[in-house]
C-alpha cells in the first residue's frame, strides 16, 4: 500500500502502481492537508467575491461572475463542455498513473478539493475502474484540460470506462464495483482537471522504459562489435577520466563487461586496423550522452509528480487564493522533447551499426549475412525496416514544445504542447526498440559466422537467449516474426535479466 501526502512520491512507486497495481491510499497527513484547504474553498463559497474558478467562469469567461445558486452547476458543465477528446483511448497503465498523480496532487492541501472525492478516485483506481480517454486534444495548459475531463466524467457516473478489459458506461462501471457517482462541489471540477498529469504520467512511463532500454541498447552494440570484429580499445576506462560523463562512463564499462573474455576480439587483438567507425567507436559517447539526458528527465519528473498544479492555488496558512500559473505544462514539455531525441539516438546509430554488418565490403561477413547470397536475399530488408523507423522518427523528434497555439479568445496565448511530446516519446520509444531488435538478430547471424570463435561472457550469453527462440538463418524464412520474438526479449526485460545474471548489473 502506497501513501499519498503530495510530497514524497517516487518515480518507482508511480510504476508499481501503473504496471504492478499497487493500492493506494491518502496519508492522515494528507486527509488534513485536503480538509484545511477545502475549510477555506467552503468560506469563499459562501461570499460574493469574484474568485477564478469558484464563483466566476473558466478561460476567457473569468469575467462573468456566477451566483451561489449556479456553482455547482458550474462545476458539472465544466467536466462535461471540457471532455472533447478525440483518438485512441490511452493505455492503462498510462491511465492508472494519471489517476495517482492527480490524487498525490491533490492531497498536498492547495487545490480545495473534499477529502472524500480524492477518495473516491483512489477508489477506482484500486477496484481498476479506468475511465476510457481519449488520447488527443491536450495542448498542455491550462494542464491536460480534456483528457482530465474524461477522468472526472467517470467519477460522476458519466462517460466511459474500462472494468476487466470491457468498455461500458461510466453509470455501469460504478455500479459494478459498488460506487456511487459524485456531486461535484465548488471548485472540485477545476481541481480535478488543472494539471499536468496526462503528460506527466506518459512521461514517467516512457522515462522508465527509456532507462531500461539503455540497457538493451549497450547489448546490442556489445553484439555488434563482437560480430564486427571490433576493437576493444576505445572503450579503454582512460579516455572517459578525461571527459568524466557519467553515461559515457557507464557505457564503456558496459561494453567493456560485456565483451569480457572474448574469443572473437583475441583474434584480432594484433591486426593492422586502427579504429573502428565512428558507429561503434563513439558507442560511449552517444549512448552515454542519452543516459545523461535521461537524468535530466528524471529530475523534472521527480519534482513534477510531488507539485500542485492546479490554479487557482489555495493557501490554508494565508486564507488565501491565488490565481498562477502552475498548470503550464513547459517543465514536461521541454524534457519530454529532450527525452524523444536521446531515444531517438540510440535508434540512428543503431541503424548504422545494422547497415555496417549487412554490406559485405564494410563487414567481411557474407553480404546480407546469408551464405547463398543472390538465390538469398538474407536479411537485407531488415535494414529498410530499421531505416524507415529511423526516418518515422525523425519526423517524430521535432520539438513539440516549439508550437504554442493561442486558445479560448486569446486569454490563454501561450500553451506548451507537452502531451503531445510524452506520447511522441512512447512513439520513438516502440520504434527504437524494434530497431535494436533488428541489430540484435543481424549481429547475432554476423557471430554465428565467425565459429568456432566464440564471443565475450555477456555477448554469448545475449547469443544464447537469443538463439533458444530464433534460429540461425540458414536459408531465407518470414524475418517479421524473428524481429517480434527479439522485441518481446526485451519488453519482458528477459535478455537484460539473463545478460546481467552472466555478467552483473549493466549501469545506467
Amino acid at each position: 500500500m502506497i501513501l499519498l501526502n503530495g510530497y514524497d512520491l517516487t518515480l518507482e512507486e508511480v510504476v508499481r502502481v501503473a504496471r504492478n497495481y499497487e493500492e493506494v491510499q491518502v496519508s492522515e497527513a494528507g486527509m488534513m492537508q485536503l480538509a484545511a484547504s477545502r475549510a477555506i474553498v467552503d468560506k469563499v463559497l459562501d461570499e460574493e467575491n469574484p474568485v477564478y474558478g469558484i464563483s466566476t467562469g473558466f478561460g476567457d469567461f473569468s469575467k462573468v461572475f456566477i451566483s451561489k445558486d449556479q456553482r455547482e452547476k458550474l462545476q458539472r458543465n465544466l467536466i462535461l463542455s471540457h471532455a472533447a477528446g478525440v483518438g485512441e483511448k490511452l493505455p492503462e497503465d498510462v491511465v492508472r498513473a494519471a489517476m495517482l498523480l492527480r490524487a498525490n496532487s491533490l492531497s498536498k492541501g492547495y487545490s480545495g478539493i473534499r477529502p472524500a472525492t480524492v477518495t473516491m478516485l483512489l477508489e477506482m483506481l484500486n477496484r481498476r475502474v479506468y475511465p476510457a480517454i481519449p488520447c488527443k486534444g491536450s495542448v498542455g495548459a491550462s494542464g491536460d484540460l480534456s483528457p482530465l475531463s474524461h477522468m472526472v466524467l467517470v467519477m460522476m457516473g458519466e462517460g466511459q470506462a474500462f472494468v476487466n478489459g470491457e468498455l461500458v458506461s461510466g453509470a455501469k462501471a460504478l455500479a459494478y464495483v459498488n460506487l456511487q457517482p459524485i456531486v461535484l462541489g465548488g471548485k472540485e471540477g477545476l481541481a480535478l482537471i488543472n494539471g499536468t498529469q496526462i503528460m506527466t504520467a506518459v512521461g514517467c512511463l516512457v522515462w522508465q522504459d527509456a532507462v531500461d532500454l539503455m540497457k538493451t541498447a549497450d547489448i546490442a552494440a556489445a553484439l555488434s562489435l563482437e560480430a564486427l570484429k571490433g576493437t576493444r580499445t576505445a572503450f579503454d576506462p582512460r579516455i572517459s577520466q578525461v571527459r568524466p560523463h557519467k553515461g559515457q562512463i557507464a557505457t564503456g564499462n558496459n561494453i567493456l563487461l560485456l565483451t569480457g573474455e572474448s574469443g572473437i576480439i583475441s583474434s584480432h587483438a594484433n591486426c593492422s586496423k586502427v579504429q573502428d567507425a565512428y558507429s561503434l567507436r563513439c558507442v560511449p559517447q552517444v549512448h552515454g550522452a542519452s543516459k545523461d539526458a535521461l537524468r535530466r528527465v528524471e529530475e523534472t519528473l521527480t519534482v513534477e509528480i510531488n507539485a500542485v498544479t492546479d490554479n487557482p492555488l489555495i493557501m490554508p496558512d494565508d486564507e488565501e487564493v491565488i490565481s498562477g500559473g502552475n498548470f503550464h505544462g513547459q517543465p514536461v514539455a521541454l524534457v519530454m522533447d529532450y527525452l524523444k531525441l536521446a531515444v531517438a539516438e540510440i535508434g540512428n546509430i543503431s541503424e548504422r551499426r545494422i547497415n555496417r554488418l549487412l554490406d559485405a565490403h564494410l563487414s567481411e561477413l557474407p553480404p546480407f549475412l546469408t551464405a547463398y547470397p543472390g538465390v538469398d536475399s538474407g536479411l537485407m530488408i531488415t535494414q529498410y525496416t530499421a531505416a524507415s523507423l529511423v526516418s518515422e522518427n525523425k519526423v517524430l523528434v521535432h520539438p513539440a514544445s516549439a508550437d504554442s497555439i493561442p486558445t479560448s479568445a486569446n486569454q490563454e496565448d501561450h500553451v506548451s504542447m507537452g502531451t503531445i511530446a510524452a506520447r511522441q516519446g512512447r512513439e520513438i520509444l516502440e520504434n527504437v526498440r524494434y530497431i535494436l531488435a533488428v541489430e540484435c538478430l543481424s549481429a547475432c547471424q554476423g557471430i554465428d559466422f565467425l565459429t568456432p570463435l566464440t564471443p565475450g561472457t555477456g555477448t554469448g550469453a545475449a547469443c544464447r537467449i537469443i538463439r533458444e527462440v530464433v534460429p540461425h538463418l540458414d536459408e531465407d524464412r518470414i524475418p517479421a516474426p524473428d524481429i517480434e520474438t527479439i522485441y518481446r526479449l526485451m519488453t519482458t526485460g528477459l535478455l537484460v535479466k539473463g545478460v546481467e545474471e552472466a555478467v552483473g548489473p549493466l549501469a545506467v
